[in-house]
């Protein structure tokens, strides 16, 4: 599992930004940035959800919570499952089962 800092490193890197431009973007310094993703520093919680807005990921990638940059970035799709959560639990234990039972068949199908 990659570190807080290799990880920003890692997205500064694939949107083409220098330490430098992050750090103009972030209104830090480059030194700081270097030190973030040097892991000689931990950003405040929401140095780190800026950090992110920035790099166009989430913190839970940068924290190591998921290896996908952009999970949860799609907007229509937090929404459908804020809904859910929402439901009384039968509605919403239904949905999730027939979900379960799409994904599995999807999977079964790309083999």
């Amino acid at each position: 599992m990659s570190s807080f800092g290799k990880k920003v490193s890692e997205c500064r890197k694939a949107k083409n930004l220098s330490q430098k431009e992050l750090a103009e973007i972030f209104s830090t310094s480059h030194t700081t940035i270097g030190k973030y993703e040097r892991d000689e520093m931990t950003p405040s919680i929401e140095a780190a959800r800026k950090i992110a807005k920035i790099l166009d990921t989430t913190v839970g990638y940068l924290l190591g919570e998921t290896e996908q940059a952009d999970l949860f970035k799609d907007k229509k799709m937090l929404q459908r499952l804020q809904d859910i959560t929402k439901l009384p639990e039968k509605e919403r234990d239904s949905i999730l089962l027939t979900l379960d039972h799409f994904i599995k068949a999807s999977k079964i199908n790309s083999i």
